[in-house]
């Protein structure tokens, strides 16, 4: 098939790209290079079946073209990570709801597929865990920025069911769960490559607040399957799936783990919220997917553990931290 990636630059973008051109099908990009970098497709350039446009999903011009040539349209453009969402609340909200509604609109005119990528942000504040699909979302105030990015995905969602139901336009919502693995930054505050770059760095690894908060993390090369096997699948159109891993590990003890995994003598050190991000921040204190839906429908179940992902993070980072010829 031919898809076309927005935000195909990024982590998750890049990794599907090649999930996708490994199995035969064409690729195009699109990507503005704000969050995604060359770097994560440079190794993709001069593959058959895959191009690569530099633009934003704003230029709705550009955007309608490249919809109209795909079959299937991934969109992952959006801003990412809660110190961007801190820092730029303007643009996270900007970016997420009306890049959104550029896509649907113009894959509406020629009925194509798009997968919605959202967030498992949306959840908010909720302690129903595992969290599942139709499960109530529990929102914080307005007054605390950080919710801005769950707001407006949690849009993202309305609008793209909303025009499976009034248009039929076909459409996927893929709610990702803390996706980790090689090639993905701590630009914008995403902890796992944070720590493992403090580690290696022998710098004092910062966990913020009291770091008793509980993630689970998925392998990106798992998501990745999910993704492709999601759009296979007619039974998927006009649903929401969760993607992501079960295994579930505080904050503090995944600082602890890295340590010992690198070998690092490096402080682990407690970061007040207010200071790493702003006064009164709010967060997440558990964070963990219901997989039964997507089990159920595509046979989805995770394959790589907690510290086979962190040992992969760890293999890349010291290699892009070694200079050249040493």
């Amino acid at each position: 098939m031919r898809a076309l990636l927005t935000g195909g630059a990024g982590f998750v973008g890049s990794h599907l790209s090649e999930a996708l051109l490994d199995r035969g099908d064409q690729v195009q990009v699109l990507d503005d290079l704000s969050t995604g970098s060359i770097d994560n497709i440079q190794h993709l350039k001069g593959r058959d079946g895959f191009e690569y446009v530099i633009d934003t999903v704003m230029n709705e011009r550009l955007t309608a073209e490249l919809i109209d040539r795909a079959d299937v349209v991934f969109h992952l453009a959006a801003a990412v990570g809660v110190k961007l969402i801190v820092e730029a609340p303007v643009r996270t909200i900007e970016t997420n709801v009306h890049g959104t509604e550029v896509v649907l609109k113009h894959a509406s005119k020629k009925g194509k597929l798009v997968v919605v990528f959202s967030t498992s942000e949306v959840y908010g504040k909720s302690m129903a865990i595992p969290f599942g699909e139709d499960a109530d979302l529990v929102i914080g105030p307005t007054s605390k920025h950080r919710w801005a990015y769950a707001c407006s995905k949690a849009i993202d969602e309305f609008l793209a069911l909303a025009y499976w139901k009034e248009k039929k336009l076909p459409v996927i919502v893929a709610r990702l769960f803390n996706t980790v693995g090689p090639r993905q930054t701590g630009q914008y505050g995403m902890v796992i490559p944070n720590f493992v770059r403090q580690a290696l760095a022998g710098a004092p690894i910062t966990v913020f607040g009291d770091g008793e908060q509980r993630r689970a993390f998925g392998y990106v090369g798992d998501v990745v399957g999910a993704l492709v096997k999601l759009v296979d699948e007619p039974k998927c159109v006009g649903e929401v799936f969760n993607i992501g891993n079960t295994e579930e590990i505080s904050i503090l003890d995944l600082a602890r783990r890295i340590k010992t995994l690198t070998g690092s003598a490096s402080d682990i050190v407690l970061v007040p919220y207010d200071e790493a991000y702003e006064e009164g921040f709010e967060d997440m204190p558990r964070r963990v997917p219901d997989l039964t839906k997507i089990s159920r429908v595509v046979g989805y179940a995770p394959t790589v553990g907690l510290d086979e992902i962190l040992n992969l993070v760890i293999t890349h980072m010291r290699e892009a931290m070694t200079p050249q010829g040493v």
